[in-house]
């Protein structure tokens, strides 16, 4: 694999971590943008459960981006540098620095194909609603109408953080369960980040992507609530449900692994 940073955008540095695994026998199609999800990481999301491995034997490239404050990125002090917008901004720069072109019509290699997990399919969501002409398909995991981190509870996670007792919201307790459970997360600066997400709240409907997607999520998992909507709202979106699988545990069904090398064939 190639793991380098991301150059400077607009004459800042983001210090993001992006990793390339190519393929030993590529086949003329896109490489595959892969984003995780919240407190997670590139090696933990797409290394550890197999996708990297699945997707090159496939005869898929596969780039991935840590996100600030997770991985091998940096957390930077600029509390701007984790919006959203600015984090779309510096994936597209990734992208460019991977060489990846515009889809071109008769040069099947062009544009990219993205998979994203959670946090990773929110931002996916809206970089393929702003970047249809580079992306060329989309499987979005765990994806639903609702923003988890928009009604974190930040002064409950920073009490607990110093000591104090546990916030009284599930979803924020789950939460930072996730991000704890990796040993060198930065959790002040993951709280910043979820600070910063606070500030830009998605909204699914005001930008669709119009790429055909692939909607998965496991049939138990909380956080998936509106996937109806989204396949309803987009105009080339189908359903995958994945039995037995919640938000935790999804990402490593190979059901999952199959169905999106299948639809992203």
């Amino acid at each position: 694999m190639d793991h380098h940073a991301v150059h400077d955008v607009e004459g800042v540095d983001p210090h993001l971590s992006i990793t390339r695994s190519d393929a030993r026998d590529p086949r003329p199609l896109p490489p595959v943008l892969l984003l995780h999800g919240f407190g997670s990481s590139s090696q933990r999301n797409w290394v550890d459960t197999g996708w990297v491995r699945v997707l090159n034997e496939a005869g898929r490239s596969a780039v991935m981006v840590d996100l600030p404050a997770h991985g091998d990125s940096a957390a930077p002090a600029d509390a701007g540098a984790y919006a959203p917008s600015r984090i779309r901004a510096d994936i597209l720069q990734a992208l460019f620095d991977e060489r990846i072109t515009p889809l071109r019509d008769g040069e099947p290699t062009s544009g990219v194909d993205v998979v994203g997990y959670s946090l990773g399919s929110r931002l996916a969501w809206e970089f393929g609603a702003t970047q249809p002409e580079t992306v060329r398909r989309m499987v979005l995991g765990g994806p639903g109408t609702a923003d988890p981190l928009a009604t974190f509870d930040l002064a409950g996670a920073e009490r607990f953080l110093a000591g104090g007792p546990a916030s009284q919201d599930p979803t924020t307790v789950d939460l930072l369960r996730m991000a704890q459970a990796v040993p060198d997360n930065d959790l002040p600066s993951l709280l910043a980040l979820v600070s910063a997400i606070t500030t830009e709240p998605f909204d699914p409907q005001a930008a669709v992507p119009k790429m055909p997607l692939l909607l998965v999520a496991g049939d138990q998992d909380d956080y998936a609530g509106g996937i109806d909507d989204l396949q309803d709202w987009a105009p080339n979106a189908r359903i995958t449900r994945l039995p037995g699988r919640n938000h935790t545990n999804a990402i490593t069904s190979r059901l999952f692994k199959e169905a999106a090398v299948e639809f992203l064939a």
